[in-house]
């Protein structure tokens, strides 16, 4: 073979592998179990939808219980995701940029809350922070602090079990992020703070965002840590989960209508994020 033909067979990287071909046929056995996971998915949600009080929603809606619910969630959310960045971005960026003895076990550690039932997770807060706790009878004692049954309660409590999907974005944010240019920062004579906040966070600037977004979506519907660790007092700790669960044992509709507010916000969300995935890859 001449060097032309060499040529001619090597592929060419410079452009983009194309898309696999989607087959315009599918499979009885695949096609049947697909359908019924997303009726199974569907149905719950077509049949809150149904079953909403459209007439009063309006109403509903401005009712002080469900205003105070939703700004407080919406507070606690935002204090929450707050938290989850100033600890959860160097975090991760520990993990993806150092290697260090225990990094498996610790990112397993990190992604705990993920599986761990939020019930337990309030059990553990308790444990710790709590007035008999490990750090709780010192702040208690001490400083005169008191966390549990508290706002500040809650936003502990969400703030457990949002930061690993916080963490895990920014992680893999940074992993596909070109070390290239961070090395080359290095190399013109910039520190590694410089580095850090020039170079790497505007690398990495849509991962945060993703996190950010996926962090205070989990936060806001976050119920079982929450009312274990904070309880569920009206205007202080009693979140729109809370509420829902509170208005399903007096009244329906009213539960209805809240469920149908949090469902919105996640549907604009994940719907709003699975563009920006897809774009990204």
């Amino acid at each position: 073979m001449s060097r032309r033909d060499a040529v001619l067979a090597r592929p060419d990287r410079s452009t983009p592998p194309a898309r696999t071909r989607r087959t315009g046929r599918v499979p009885v056995a695949l096609l049947l179990p697909a359908a019924l996971g997303l009726l199974f998915l569907v149905l719950p949600l077509a049949g809150l939808l149904v079953r909403t009080p459209w007439s009063t929603l309006p109403q509903r809606l401005t009712e002080p219980g469900v205003l105070t619910a939703l700004r407080l969630s919406v507070q606690a959310a935002t204090l929450a995701t707050l938290l989850c960045l100033v600890l959860g971005v160097p975090l991760a960026w520990m993990l993806a940029r150092v290697d260090f003895p225990g990094r498996r076990v610790v990112r397993a550690l990190v992604t705990v809350p993920l599986v761990l039932p939020p019930v337990v997770g309030g059990v553990a807060l308790l444990l710790v922070f709590g007035r008999q706790g490990i750090l709780g009878g010192w702040l208690d004692s001490t400083l005169g602090v008191t966390l549990p049954f508290t706002t500040t309660g809650v936003v502990l409590a969400e703030a457990f079990v949002a930061m690993p999907f916080l963490v895990v974005a920014v992680e893999g944010a940074l992993r596909g992020a070109d070390v290239r240019y961070e090395e080359a920062a290095a190399t013109l004579g910039a520190g590694r703070w410089t580095t850090f906040t020039h170079i790497t966070l505007p690398l990495v600037a849509p991962g945060i965002a993703a996190g950010a977004v996926l962090c205070w979506a989990r936060a806001l519907g976050e119920f079982g840590a929450t009312i274990t660790f904070a309880g569920n007092f009206p205007g202080r700790t009693q979140t729109m989960p809370l509420a829902v669960y509170l208005a399903l044992e007096t009244d329906l509709e009213a539960a209805i209508v809240l469920s149908l507010v949090l469902l919105t916000v996640s549907v604009v969300i994940l719907a709003s994020l699975r563009d920006r995935w897809l774009s990204s890859r």
